[in-house]
């Protein structure tokens, strides 16, 4: 770890120590910081300013180190920042054998053919393609993922078949912008009917993942 990592993590160390609010802080408090702070950082990504890049990448390593801080002080299974460390390092040499295994990879696919094979080889306990959607994610987010999964054992030809039908009389967007159009409108229909635009896919979501567990039974 680097002086300036370190500092960063013996001051976060000091304010769990010695502030009273952080000291009451748990993991589970911490979640709507980490959603804050995640999203502040895509905007500023997509619409800011180098610095403000700077300043909230900082600002989410701040929630790490909060984190970690709070695990080191758990009663029977303590690890801290440099265990977090040692365990990205560890997963990210295992996903590009390419670069540190003699492995060949000259194209994004190939590259992504490694990773997913190292992926599959860690998470053998998993039975399910839905296995590793978090649950929290935004709707739409996780429609897109799951959708992903689902493809995978064939579920979801509803789905797609709705979407070549689009496509054939001319509705689906050709552009990103045209997507976020679209997107808005369907936002504003159900404002105007008051429905709840996320619940709705949430729970159409429901169904595909109970299509999905279908076609893996089978």
């Amino acid at each position: 770890m680097t002086d300036a990592l370190r500092a960063a993590a013996e001051t976060m160390k000091a304010v769990r120590e010695r502030c009273v609010w952080s000291q009451q802080i748990t993991h589970r408090d911490l979640v709507p910081y980490l959603i804050e702070e995640s999203h502040e950082v895509i905007d500023a990504v997509e619409d800011g300013t180098r610095a403000d890049l700077r300043e909230e990448l900082g600002d989410l390593l701040w929630q790490v180190l909060f984190h970690a801080a709070i695990a080191a002080q758990h009663p029977d299974d303590p690890f801290d920042i440099d265990d977090v460390a040692e365990t990205l390092t560890e997963k990210m040499v295992r996903r590009h054998p390419h670069v540190f295994a003699g492995a060949i990879a000259t194209t994004p696919e190939e590259v992504l053919v490694h990773w997913n094979a190292a992926k599959a080889a860690e998470k053998r306990e998993r039975r399910s393609v839905l296995d590793g959607v978090p649950a929290g994610m935004p709707a739409l987010a996780r429609a897109q993922k799951v959708l992903g999964r689902a493809a995978r054992v064939g579920a979801g030809d509803d789905v797609a078949l709705a979407a070549h039908d689009a496509a054939e009389i001319g509705a689906a967007p050709e552009s990103e912008d045209e997507l976020g159009d679209m997107l808005l409108m369907l936002a504003a229909a159900a404002r105007t009917n008051g429905w709840d635009a996320e619940r709705a896919l949430r729970e159409r979501l429901r169904t595909l993942e109970d299509e999905v567990r279908d076609a893996e039974a089978r």
